[in-house]
């Protein structure tokens, strides 16, 4: 079982930037051979008010990233030192990147799981 963490997200100005951080715990991500509960990729997607979830940026154990094309420039995923967690730094944000992130994982045995949460409200 997979539990994910998410923290950092906030109140900022447009224009500014934040840095999300998912920690997983119960398994491990990583692309050697190991369990079927072992993860195979990590990212963030976001939900705001009335709006269906939407991808933003995932990657994998390897370290190949995707992003969505409304974000592809602005945001940044990557590893942090701790290869559990996954960072999701944004830059250059606006009104219309105010939503609900969620962390979300995807295991060697397809199974997916998902965080709690961060709100990011960008606003002036």
């Amino acid at each position: 079982q997979v539990q994910l963490v998410e923290s950092g997200g906030g109140l900022v100005l447009p224009g500014g930037q934040l840095r999300l951080s998912c920690a997983a715990s119960g398994s491990s991500f990583s692309c050697n051979a190991g369990s079927t509960f072992t993860i195979l990729s990590m990212g963030w997607y976001r939900q705001a008010p009335g709006k269906e979830r939407e991808l933003v940026a995932t990657i994998t154990c390897y370290s190949r990233t995707n992003y969505a094309d409304s974000i592809q420039g602005r945001f940044t995923i990557s590893r942090d030192s701790a290869e559990n967690t996954v960072l999701l730094q944004m830059n250059s944000l606006t009104p219309e990147d105010t939503a609900v992130y969620y962390c979300n994982a995807l295991t060697r045995n397809r199974n997916e799981f998902w965080g709690r949460g961060t709100q990011v409200t960008v606003s002036s």
